[in-house]
């Protein structure tokens, strides 16, 4: 029992390394070094605890949630797909920005993009050929060597430097005015990104505690970026620069005082400060590859738009076009001189919203996010943040991570609000009537087909009189024949539809997956019979098709669905859906499909209350 026990600990802890480097983007390793030398000690703690106390919440909210985290992320990843991958390549942009404008530009020099572009593409390529338990081996080995290349650089900077130390505090006014946007932006920060949701998904598939891993990891992460405090408190705001803003810019401290260092004699110290800073990169990146891939591809499976089936899978779930625009953002930012301030503004307004929204739904409420309405409230809190921290105004800047929250303001009133009363209703159980008569048409209207069958709607509707021939021994219908007519009515509907299907020339079959009927009433014969089928929804492999069977004398008889399935007529491999049937369905895909010409989207707040 012991032993167990002490495997399971050691299986958690061996998440930490992996854990605490996915989240040290730029932003972290940069800005510990930019706060600590601005702000002082005091300054450098506040960040710091707020940074590792989001990481841990993560980790411990996700671990004692009712439901498992890829259930979570199943039941969200349509409403927040758009905010989660800008959100990676928000995440991207910071990182690729600090990394060429505060260590690659000042130590290799101009001409230096060929090299970073190699080297994100190295780490995309790891993040494409390894999983996450590999990847997660690798980063304890890269957690060993830039640790240790860190504490020579840290060493060797102690030995050639006169700086004193920085001061316990040098607190100003747009310190204070940033308390607020640290700390709401810090704690909510990890809940958008897809790297974690890998991680915790994992761990708990693997029987781990989510929650202990993501505790280790948190505090493994803290020893980072103190790590990074204790090398700018060795060197001093040496080599501090003024960004486009006027402003004096600190993260380049380390950079510049390696390149000194070499002048004089000591170039090892600047290779010690790129391995670590490689790392840095390297080991987010390839998470960030590794992790967008696993998103798109669940997604995608799940997805209910048939667009998705004309796209092979390997461009539909490639996480490089994000790369591509994080990249052209950062390089474009370098040489106009931008801070990083402006790339971490985001994760303390823009995404406030999403990020509050989607805790609130982790821990049980109902969905209320409307992404188009909270991006546009998170653009006005960026405004007022930018306004604030350049002029600056305090207080600007301290509201505008509240600005942003008003757009969860549903969802946390909800959770935290006061509980209303249920009001008691009476449920009447009432049968389902049969739809009126109508004339029923072709596709395109015309009269030339029989008039025992054709579209009323969206629906296919197909009328027969069972005779002495479909009954039993007791003179009801015969079960079966109730499958039958429903099959008949599906081969009618893709005749109408796919005029031109020729088996013989096909290169795909249509196959049945699964098919259900729940029987309500028998019927006898002689009884104008009715069978109604239509697409009830759809993915990028399945379509599924809803029926009815409907007796003018007594109403419904039954109802089901059938889901259908695509294989090439070669090796019977899956497909999806092919795009003959995508375009001789599309006058009929379901209201919600995108592709249906009658398409409404479908109200967040209405979807909440069905599911619900």
């Amino acid at each position: 029992m012991k032993s167990w026990i002490v495997m399971t600990v050691v299986r958690n802890l061996l998440w930490a390394p992996t854990i605490g480097l996915s989240w040290l983007w730029g932003l972290g390793f940069f800005y510990s070094i930019h706060v600590t030398l601005t702000y002082g000690w005091l300054g450098f703690f506040g960040f710091a605890i707020a940074n590792v106390a989001g990481l841990w919440l993560f980790g411990f909210i996700l671990g004692r949630t009712k439901r498992p985290p890829d259930q979570i992320i199943k039941d969200i990843e349509g409403r927040y797909a758009g905010v989660f991958l800008l959100f990676q390549m928000a995440a991207l942009v910071v990182t690729i920005f600090g990394f060429v404008a505060y260590l690659w530009q000042p130590i290799v020099g101009e001409g230096s993009a060929l090299g970073v572009a190699l080297l994100l593409l190295f780490a995309c390529a790891i993040g494409h050929a390894l999983s996450l338990q590999q990847l997660k081996l690798l980063h304890i080995v890269y957690t060993v060597v830039g640790v240790a290349a860190g504490i020579v650089l840290l060493i060797g900077l102690r030995q050639t430097s006169d700086y004193p130390g920085v001061p316990l505090e040098k607190f100003d006014s747009r310190f204070y005015g940033l308390i607020m946007p640290t700390l709401i932006g810090f704690l909510l920060g990890p809940w958008l990104d897809i790297q974690h949701w890998q991680r915790a998904v994992t761990i708990k598939r693997e029987g781990g505690d989510v929650g202990m891993a993501y505790g280790v990891g948190a505090l493994m992460f803290f020893g980072f970026l103190f790590l990074n405090a204790l090398t700018a408190s060795a060197v001093g705001p040496i080599g501090s620069i003024l960004s486009i803003d006027g402003l004096p810019s600190a993260q380049g401290s380390v950079s510049a005082a390696t390149v000194l260092a070499a002048e004089n004699g000591q170039p090892y110290l600047a290779v010690a400060f790129v391995i670590w800073t490689v790392i840095a990169l390297a080991s987010t990146v390839d998470s960030f590859y590794c992790a967008t891939s696993w998103f798109l591809k669940g997604k995608n499976l799940r997805s209910n738009s048939p667009l998705l089936a004309l796209i092979p899978d390997g461009v539909a779930s490639s996480p490089l076009w994000l790369l591509f625009g994080a990249a052209w953002i950062a390089f474009t930012a370098v040489p106009a001189n931008f801070s990083l301030m402006y790339f971490m503004m985001p994760f303390a307004t823009l995404f406030v919203s999403a990020s509050a929204n989607l805790v609130c739904e982790a821990l049980g409420a109902k969905p209320k996010f409307d992404p188009v309405l909270s991006f546009m409230i998170g653009c006005g809190s960026s405004l007022i943040f930018i306004i604030g921290y350049i002029q600056p105004v305090p207080g600007f800047l301290f509201i505008s991570p509240f600005i942003g929250l008003i757009g969860a303001l549903p969802v946390l009133i909800e959770l935290f609000g006061p509980a209303s009363k249920a009001i008691p209703v009476e449920i009447v159980d009432q049968p389902i009537r049969m739809m009126s008569p109508t004339p029923l048409t072709t596709v395109s209207g015309s009269d030339d087909v029989s008039p025992s069958h054709g579209f009323d709607g969206e629906w296919f509707v197909m009328q027969l009189v069972p005779t002495y021939d479909d009954t039993n021994s007791v003179g009801n219908v015969y079960f079966a024949n109730y499958v039958r007519w429903v099959g008949k009515a599906r081969e009618l509907f893709f005749n109408v539809c796919m005029p031109d299907f020729d088996l013989a020339t096909t290169r795909f079959y249509i196959l049945t997956r699964s098919f259900t009927h729940d029987y309500r009433r028998e019927s006898k014969e002689f009884e104008q019979i009715t069978v109604r089928i239509k697409i009830a929804r759809h993915n990028r492999k399945f379509v599924t098709l809803q029926h009815e069977i409907h007796s003018a004398a007594q109403g419904l008889l039954g109802h089901g669905e059938q889901s259908l399935m695509f294989v090439d007529r070669d090796h019977y491999n899956p497909l999806d859906i092919p795009g003959e049937v995508i375009k001789g369905f599309l006058p009929y895909w379901p209201k919600d499909s995108r592709l249906s010409a009658n398409y409404r989207p479908v109200n967040i707040q209405d979807a909440a209350k069905r599911q619900a």
